[in-house]
């Protein structure tokens, strides 16, 4: 109970009430994290893109350069979430840290951003779980069976529903099987690191120099840019930081359990990922075209057919889906993230949004809005294989804006953060710098077509929906009369502050 008054106590210095029964352990939070970026279902999403960009040699050194950066970033988020661990994230955390010119508009920025960068991840993750489901059954057909895209869409739509049915449950339910998942997780990485090599047949198995060092760049950007674009694995892999952060208004010891959970789980995430990586590399045999283009339709749903065979790579890619679709977690969490925004009266429908089931404690009609909007972005679809696959990288460039214009105000506006019980000490400006400079970068270099010739069906359409999504929004902000211009102000506590502080600053006893 004491944990409890000191949750409640902080989350009312920043401005709010407690309205989530606080149900994750600090177990249960990291569970949360690491079962978020699901690191061999995960990395099976997105084989696609370190494959054709650079073979092994981009798999195995290109996720160590990547991970070193993308810690950078999870570290400055993890004490940015000490400091305030509400549901709001990013956009709140702008919003204060920001100088009182531009946090408005920079906060009604960064939930635009943030809001696009979940939605499509749940898109992503759910279409990803689709082609896994059509590639178990091509290897159960004899790989005679190859979906249309339409197909793929009706599964989609329909794992859609489930995840919603699932995240409007009640809270309680919703913790506990966190612990489920994440052993399933950590099981599956186990398997094909040891498992996948001692199965393998030598036909396939690849020598060192091969896996360590060849360079395949297939889809004919030069070799170094082919490499740089290999890290949408790691990128996609181990991200969405902010995940636990939204549910920290359920989360017992939020100020330290919350950041505990991002750096553990991005620690193991990128350890687990890269040694995957290493035996994939290793037992991926030598014509990476025919991966690419195999009747099955995934990459490493060929890699295990050609290592455990038939039998064995139903029963292990069963488990794949599995740990696949229980990422419905990014609906759980992303819908604590439209609350948040809504209950700020930032979204359209706001008062709906932002209801709470008194039921199950689950803000249920937030739920569907995610589950509607992915549906909606899944008809990319329809324009074809590269105009979904631009899902991934949406997701990326999306949240990564978010990140950058957070972690930046901490140190360029005008604020009086004070650190909370997880702190970088004197590494906190320098390892900030390096990840504020790394996410543009990443940010530009993912609105690039996968190849530099492109088309209608082939272009990268990341610059389309972002750019599309991010442009309407300083429209309504700029709106006249009716713009957010002249009524947003960001953060809207809902009960007076403890501390008997301004809103715009973040303290702790």
């Amino acid at each position: 109970e004491e944990v409890a008054k000191r949750d409640e106590e902080l989350l009312a210095q920043l401005g709010y009430k407690q309205e989530f029964k606080r149900e994750f352990t600090p177990l249960e939070v990291f569970a949360v994290a690491f079962s978020f970026m699901g690191p061999l279902p995960s990395l099976a999403s997105v084989l696609v893109y370190s494959i054709p960009n650079g073979g092994p040699a981009a798999m195995v050194w290109g996720w160590l350069v990547a991970s070193a950066f993308i810690f950078t970033t999870g570290l400055s988020m993890a004490e940015l979430a000490s400091a305030a661990p509400t549901a709001g994230g990013v956009y709140f955390w702008t919003h204060s840290f920001a100088s009182p010119r531009w946090r408005n508009f920079l906060c009604w920025l960064v939930g635009y951003a943030n809001v696009t960068g979940y939605i499509a991840g749940v898109a992503a993750i759910d279409w990803s779980c689709a082609v896994q489901i059509t590639a178990a059954m091509s290897i159960g057909s004899g790989q005679t069976y190859n979906a249309a895209n339409s197909q793929i869409y009706g599964i989609y739509v329909a794992i859609l529903l489930s995840h919603a049915l699932i995240c409007t449950l009640a809270t309680s339910f919703l913790a506990r099987v966190q612990r489920v998942y994440l052993a399933i997780n950590i099981s599956l990485c186990f398997v094909v690191i040891v498992g996948l090599p001692l199965a393998t047949p030598k036909q396939y198995m690849n020598t060192p120099s091969f896996a360590l060092g060849s360079f395949d760049n297939l889809n004919g950007w030069p070799d170094g840019f082919a490499f740089i674009l290999s890290f949408i694995a790691p990128l996609w892999t181990v991200s969405a930081f902010d995940a636990s952060v939204h549910i920290s208004e359920e989360a017992s010891n939020a100020a330290t359990a919350v950041p505990c959970a991002i750096v553990c789980s991005s620690i193991i995430g990128i350890l687990l990922g890269w040694a995957m990586n290493v035996a994939l590399a290793f037992c991926m045999g030598t014509d990476l075209g025919y991966l690419l283009s195999s009747p099955i339709g995934q990459p490493m749903a060929q890699i295990f057919f050609n290592g455990f065979g038939q039998k064995g790579t139903l029963v292990l890619w069963a488990f794949v889906v599995i740990a696949q679709y229980v990422i419905y977690r990014i609906v759980l969490v992303a819908s604590r993230q439209i609350f948040a925004y809504s209950r700020d009266h930032a979204l359209p429908f706001s008062s709906t949004l932002s209801r709470v089931n008194k039921s199950t404690g689950a803000p249920v009609n937030a739920v569907w809005f995610i589950v509607i909007c992915a549906s909606l972005l899944g008809l990319l679809a329809f324009a074809g294989t590269q105009a979904i696959s631009a899902v991934f990288p949406l997701a990326v460039s999306a949240i990564y804006v978010a990140y950058t214009i957070a972690i930046a105000a901490r140190w360029l506006g005008d604020n009086s953060f004070k650190r909370g019980p997880f702190h970088l000490g004197i590494f906190s400006l320098p390892i900030s710098i390096i990840a504020v400079l790394f996410m543009p970068f990443m940010d530009v270099i993912f609105l690039f077509p996968t190849m530099p010739s492109t088309s209608a069906t082939t272009m990268n359409y990341t610059v389309v929906v972002l750019g599309g999504v991010l442009g309407l929004s300083l429209v309504w902000y700029y709106l006249p009369v009716y713009g957010g211009i002249h009524w947003f102000s960001g953060p809207v506590p809902n009960i007076a502050r403890r501390d008997g502080n301004s809103p715009d600053s973040i303290t702790h006893d």
